[in-house]
């Protein structure tokens, strides 16, 4: 009998989390998801972890029960696959961004990857694992009021980068860097101005924007380990905006 693969999946209640659950379940995972929210019957995962990720990285004892929650999931098994989806988003200008915006971003979107990566790092090595970092494409390009997500971001994909040269073959580490993803938070910021939405779809080259499951499939053909060579790599999923210059009119 062929042992189980798990995967460790955080954030996994949002509309991308949801996807990676669904996405590796049904490529025969067994899905642990982490998120502060309650899963549902439409998630489904195989095991659900509340968790708080920020207090995982101001809290050592804290993050070491998680971390031990997830071992007794696995049952000695290793982990095949963490994918480091958790983020949060604050927005504000130059002038407003406080101490606790800051911190609390920095905490979520790049400590919280690290420390996860390191806390179950025995496991992931044991199962010949990788770690998948869900990245922004504000790490490269961005615009007025995302300081902190932005920075957040260009910061994950030098861990991503920096971890891949630390750990060597122990570990593949790779990022994803999606543009505009569909998810019910997008939707919901454009219900009241579909003419804007219409022109962000527009304003990718591909013709519109991308859905959760392409971010899913993405994350499973890092995971699944037929990609060996590719490490320290942050993949764009842009809709090929990324390339595209936007003169004034």
């Amino acid at each position: 009998m062929a042992k189980p693969k798990f995967a460790v999946i955080t954030g996994a209640c949002g509309g991308i989390g949801r996807s990676l659950a669904r996405t590796f379940r049904e490529a025969g995972y067994r899905v642990i998801g982490v998120d502060r929210v309650s899963a549902d019957s439409d998630m489904n995962p195989d095991h659900f972890i509340d968790a708080d990720l920020q207090k995982t990285v101001r809290d050592e004892a804290h993050a070491t029960e998680i971390f031990a929650e997830i071992r007794s999931c696995c049952g000695g098994h290793g982990i095949h696959a963490l994918v480091n989806n958790a983020a949060v988003q604050i927005l504000g200008e130059t002038g407003t961004l406080t101490r606790t915006d800051w911190q609390t971003t920095l905490d979520v979107n790049l400590l919280a990857p690290f420390f996860w990566i390191q806390g179950l790092l025995t496991e992931l090595e044991a199962a010949g694992g990788c770690a998948v970092n869900i990245g922004s494409i504000h790490a490269r390009l961005t615009k007025p009021r995302f300081a902190a997500y932005a920075t957040s971001k260009a910061a994950l994909a030098g861990l991503t980068r920096a971890l891949a040269v630390d750990l060597g073959a122990r570990i593949r580490v790779n990022a994803i860097e999606p543009a505009a993803i569909e998810t019910p938070m997008l939707r919901a910021g454009f219900e009241h101005a579909p003419e804007l939405f219409r022109q962000l779809q527009a304003c990718h080259p591909a013709g519109g924007i991308g859905q959760p499951e392409e971010v899913a499939r993405l994350a499973l053909a890092l995971a699944d380990g037929e990609l060996k060579f590719l490490h320290g790599a942050c993949v764009p999923l842009d809709g090929g905006i990324g390339g595209r210059l936007h003169d004034p009119d």
